[in-house]
């Protein structure tokens, strides 16, 4: 599956390639996609609509950083990634 990221006025954003939602509030969203994993960080952050199925979501509010890391990075050193998210 690819992975797109459509950002529009900083206020909304459309992706594809979404494996999977780890976690999400008002102020953060991490997502698991085909490339990585991906921090969205932002104000006012809402999820308007999501299909894991298709691998899509849009995600709206103050959009102020998108930030990717491997997913491998978490397994290799022996944590798990919950584990490395709550630290």
């Amino acid at each position: 599956m690819e992975h797109k990221l459509l950002l529009v006025n900083r206020s909304l954003c459309n992706m594809s390639g979404v494996v999977d939602v780890i976690s999400f509030d008002t102020t953060e969203i991490l997502l698991e996609t085909e490339q990585g994993m991906l921090l969205i960080k932002g104000k006012d952050l809402h999820i308007s609509r999501l299909s894991l199925e298709k691998g899509e979501i849009d995600v709206d509010g103050r959009l102020d950083l998108f930030e990717y890391s491997e997913t491998s990075s978490y397994q290799a050193k022996g944590e798990s990634f919950f584990k490395k998210l709550f630290r």
